[in-house]
């Protein structure tokens, strides 16, 4: 027979078997299943046959006879005419004459020769200097700038005051610039494509 230590031993494995097994399920209460929920796309709806649609109309095309050869155009103290190979198409005269001026047209000139001036203040290695000397400037009232706007690996940092087109104020503003900074300006040309 068993003794009593072994009867206790064997209900205690049993109760903590189903303590494991059946109180969790115990204390979780109401289980939630989570079920992804679809949404159907509905059916087509039916069209009633009471609704009108509206007609596109066809395109009107109209005959048009066009010139076997180029035709040209030329304006004058007459008025407008369409001229071909074949002498004159159609004159088609006007209700005020047509004054047309040419405009001059301007070239860029070689080596920017009307181009404005610029005083360079110098050229910094460290483009955080040059950007604090641009700042004081502004702040007393010149038009300063840092070219390149963009620099690159290597790039020195110019500053330069200006551009404009009347040299003798630059050299006056050479001097003011002088006593402010404390760096002697060089009045140099302004290049727009290439600043």
């Amino acid at each position: 027979m068993a003794s009593k230590f072994q009867n206790r031993l064997i209900g205690t494995i049993v109760l903590v078997a189903i303590g494991v097994i059946f109180l969790p399920d115990l204390f979780d209460g109401k289980k939630e299943h989570y079920q992804e929920q679809f949404a159907s796309i509905p059916l087509q709806p039916e069209i009633a046959d009471q609704e009108e649609y509206a007609v596109i109309p066809e395109p009107e095309f109209e005959d048009v006879v066009l010139p076997q050869e180029p035709v040209s155009a030329v304006i004058g103290d007459e008025g407008f005419k369409l001229t071909s190979d074949s002498k004159m198409a159609a004159v088609v005269k006007s209700a005020e004459p047509l004054a047309v001026k040419p405009q001059p047209v301007e070239l860029p000139k070689a080596n920017n020769i009307n181009s404005g001036w610029v005083v360079q203040l110098g050229v910094f290695r460290n483009f955080e200097n040059a950007h604090r000397l641009v700042a004081d400037l502004r702040k007393a009232g010149f038009q300063a700038h840092v070219f390149p706007k963009q620099p690159k690996l290597g790039d020195l940092a110019r500053v330069v005051v200006g551009p404009d087109v009347s040299k003798d104020k630059l050299s006056d503003q050479a001097v003011q610039l002088e006593k402010l900074t404390g760096l002697k300006g060089q009045l140099v040309r302004f290049n727009p494509l290439n600043p």
